[in-house]
């Protein structure tokens, strides 16, 4: 086992979903959250520049008042609203997140809330900002404020600064109060070799291998397609990628197909067909329908309640 290998294992954190499903994920690295959040602080000044640019035009146009309120207003929303905005629109990523690879998910395997999203970052303003604006302009910010209180507030930054570093998920606060977690973002992209590529043959107990059932002979509605968004795509992806390179558990695509059959009340007298041509074919086909409503402009990011 290579050393990036074994360091993602022991990174490795397990979340159960509320169907029972036990899915693999591999907690992000202080470094790479640390560049996602140099990648988000640079989005966020280069607009700031950009507004008071824009607000420079229209107090040179006599338009002082206008001007600077639309810099207060900008400004205010940037370094308050641009972590929530972004991660709610893109499902726990911001640009930073995307460039780096990593995404915010809910730690008890629930659907990702507006509400956490909105407690984690609100956290930001304690963490950060407020003992940042206490060591750059400490009598701005607490008139008459002694000597010692910029020494109080870098120490306040290191201690939440280095708080991911003393437990094993890399949580700051903001993800302690929210009930969230930062981890490697699964494969986004459903490529197309995946869902062409045959079934591949798997050995049975008698030491022959086992002929996969045609696709044809698994057909689904539309209404049991519809359940399930993109995410949950993408997941049944990577758990079918990984079983084909032999780093899954075979278990776990029984209990996924086990759930899967349940939500899309799958007929009972075609209830133990294999797990994993199943699978496929449900991929597929849901693959196929997701792609034709987002021809129409209809995407679906999340299951259906």
């Amino acid at each position: 086992m290579s050393a990036a290998s074994s360091t993602e294992t022991a990174r490795l954190h397990r979340v159960t979903t509320p169907e029972g499903i036990s899915l693999p994920f591999v907690v992000a690295s202080v470094g790479d959250r640390i560049a996602a959040f140099v990648i988000d602080f640079f989005v966020i000044l280069l607009v700031s520049i950009l507004a008071t640019l824009a607000t420079g035009f229209l107090m040179a146009l006599g338009a002082e008042e206008a001007g600077t309120s639309l810099a207060i207003l900008i400004g205010f929303l940037l370094w308050n609203f641009y972590f929530v905005f972004c991660e709610v629109q893109w499902g726990g990523m911001t640009i930073g997140k995307r460039k780096v690879g990593l995404r915010v998910i809910s730690r008890d395997g629930g659907p990702l809330t507006a509400e956490a999203i909105f407690a984690r970052n609100l956290m930001r303003n304690l963490e950060l900002y407020l003992p940042l604006g206490a060591v750059v302009a400490p009598t701005a910010l607490f008139p008459g404020a002694p000597g010692w209180g910029a020494l109080f507030a870098i120490a306040w930054i290191l201690v939440f600064a280095f708080m991911p570093l003393f437990n094993k998920d890399r949580l700051r606060c903001g993800d302690l109060v929210a009930g969230t977690l930062v981890v490697r973002a699964p494969r986004t992209v459903l490529l197309p070799d995946l869902a062409e590529r045959p079934v591949l043959q798997r050995p049975v107990a008698t030491g022959r291998v086992a002929a996969p059932a045609p696709v044809d002979e698994y057909p689904f509605t539309r209404e049991q397609l519809d359940i399930y968004g993109i995410h949950e795509l993408q997941v049944l992806e990577d758990l079918l990628r990984r079983d084909e390179q032999g780093t899954l558990d075979g278990r776990v695509l029984d209990d996924v197909a086990e759930k899967i059959k349940l939500k899309i009340a799958w007929p009972h007298d075609r209830w133990h067909v294999p797990s994993r041509p199943f699978l496929q074919a449900f991929y597929r086909a849901q693959r196929a329908l997701l792609e034709q409503k987002m021809l129409f402009g209809q995407r679906r990011e999340r299951k259906r309640a």
